[in-house]
């Protein structure tokens, strides 16, 4: 098996963003880890991508995966891109890590013509179980217990949907997962990660 084939199947989200990536395309990837999506990207699609990575470890991997890694803090912003400097800007995963949520979801539609974001559903049946017995959830997607975890967020898919409407984010398509499958019937009960394709509305 190829190494992109093994990557594809260790992150089934990968496979869906890569479909609404065009080849050729200008990509930036938030958090972006050891840099495995944007090489699966540039392999496959022939993208011109940079990461963004804050842990030293990661960005050490991102330089010997062949991946553009920049070195920085995302609480801080974008302020060093352009506008609409890349057509898509994304955010693996990663999006209940950071504490500006509202405004780190502005930059990336600021820097980028649309936005790819996944998230672990925080409704998801398994996880409000946990809650009913008195526990916070561990789970495949929020592994950590309460008091190592790097989540500063826990959000339901409704919740991003109507921050969506307040913010005048438009979501063009968006899929929800269980267990690496398509989940279409009540999502934010039986979907544990949720994935979508955003951009801003004209005000």
């Amino acid at each position: 098996m190829s190494s992109t084939s093994t990557r594809m199947q260790g992150r089934f989200d990968f496979t869906h963003i890569a479909r609404w990536i065009t080849p050729g395309e200008r990509v930036l990837d938030l958090g972006c880890g050891d840099g495995a999506l944007l090489r699966l990207l540039a392999e496959t699609r022939k993208i011109h991508g940079y990461g963004v990575e804050l842990d030293p470890v990661n960005v050490t991997a991102c330089i010997r995966n062949g991946v553009n890694v920049l070195q920085f803090d995302l609480e801080r912003g974008l302020s060093g891109f352009p506008d609409r400097s890349f057509d898509h800007v994304i955010m693996s995963l990663s999006l209940q890590t950071v504490r500006h949520t509202v405004p780190i979801l502005q930059e990336m539609l600021r820097v980028g013509r649309e936005a790819v974001v996944s998230f672990p559903n925080f409704a998801y049946r398994p996880h409000r179980e946990a809650i009913a017995v008195g526990r916070m959830p561990v789970s495949r997607h929020l592994p950590h217990q309460w008091f190592d975890s790097p989540n500063v967020r826990f959000f339901t898919i409704a919740d991003f949907e109507i921050l969506c409407a307040d913010e005048r984010i438009e979501i063009i398509e968006s899929m929800n997962f269980a267990e690496g499958k398509l989940v279409e019937k009540d999502p934010n009960l039986n979907a544990e990660v949720a994935l979508y394709r955003i951009r801003g509305k004209a005000r």
